[in-house]
């Protein structure tokens, strides 16, 4: 197939693109280089430095390179930027994924991939773990965005035929994860880590997340690739029938984040605790029983060994 990949130079779309072209696809990335790096790009991709809410931009390449299939990682994942500036969130998470559709109907590209989000779209759950219908409570205009995009993916589909599926990601960490491209616990700690520094640990660290290593986010992808026909053949009434949780299911506190990374290292490593911060989940983790039953998604990285990657990567490899 030949598919677009945007957002293919950051964290998780440049693994992407790496197990699209493994797989013999011919890739093309977009990506405007905000929070991505050309050194992750793979060099049998063709790539635009374009942003994706510049429509003549975005049009002239789906003119040129007539896709089968988009992948969407494009996006400003910043919480803190959308809660600053919600007209900038706005820009890229819902003008420029409407960009990318504007063309995809012009151009016949009736397959899509949307990367939303198991963690901002839910807010504090009700039940853990979350599943997909599970009420929708986001928070943030980053949240509100994830959730908006859904809504306008199934109007695509009712409208004009789009094959859709969103996939929601839990806390997603591993290797090419910076400060610049998304500033998660597990980078941040890290980073710390690595340069033998104490880690900042915000509240009593009770809170929890579910931490998911890429290669896994990445097997998803691929998973939903295969059979996001088959998906769409059976009819759909909400956003929820078209969406799958990504995630291992299991919540992992971040004060048992911090021990996990001290058992990687096997070394005791310091840490301090500082004031909460406002508006954070304070419990997650995702029920991905769907997606095991229709995808065939099963997570296979424990996180003590994504943990090990992870610090081998921090240390030897410093994106310009």
């Amino acid at each position: 197939m030949k598919i677009l990949v945007t957002g293919g130079a950051g964290f998780i779309g440049s693994h992407v693109v790496d197990a699209y072209i493994a797989q013999g696809h011919t890739v093309t990335v977009i990506d405007n280089l905000a929070t991505g790096y050309r050194e992750f790009l793979n060099p049998k991709a063709r790539f635009y430095q374009i942003d994706i809410a510049d429509r003549a931009a975005v049009r002239e390449v789906f003119a040129r390179e007539r896709f089968d299939l988009v992948n969407h990682h494009a996006a400003q994942v910043d919480v803190r930027v959308s809660v600053a500036d919600p007209l900038k969130d706005a820009h890229t998470n819902i003008l420029g994924l409407l960009t990318v559709l504007e063309a995809c109907r012009e151009f016949s590209v009736k397959k899509f991939i949307f990367i939303s989000s198991g963690g901002v779209i839910y807010g504090e759950p009700q039940q853990l773990p979350v599943p997909e219908d599970a009420p929708k409570k986001p928070i943030s205009p980053y949240g509100v965005a994830k959730l908006a995009s859904e809504y306008y993916l199934f109007s695509a589909k009712q409208t004009w035929g789009l094959e859709y599926i969103a996939l929601r990601y839990a806390n997603v960490y591993g290797p090419r994860q910076t400060p610049k491209s998304e500033a998660t616990v597990v980078s941040t700690f890290a980073r710390a880590l690595a340069r033998h520094e104490p880690v900042t640990i915000f509240g009593d660290g009770r809170q929890t997340r579910d931490f998911i290593f890429v290669s896994d986010v990445v097997a998803a992808n691929l998973l939903a690739t295969e059979r996001i026909e088959e998906i769409n053949r059976a009819s759909a009434y909400s956003i929820d029938d078209l969406a799958f949780n990504i995630g291992t299911g299991q919540e992992t506190s971040v004060n048992e984040l911090f021990e996990r990374f001290e058992r990687a290292l096997s070394r005791k490593c310091e840490a301090r605790y500082a004031p909460p911060r406002p508006g954070e989940l304070q419990r997650n983790a995702l029920d991905i029983t769907k997606a095991q039953k229709l995808l065939g998604f099963v997570p296979k990285i424990a996180l003590e060994e994504g943990l090990r990657v992870t610090m081998d990567w921090v240390r030897t490899t410093t994106p310009s």
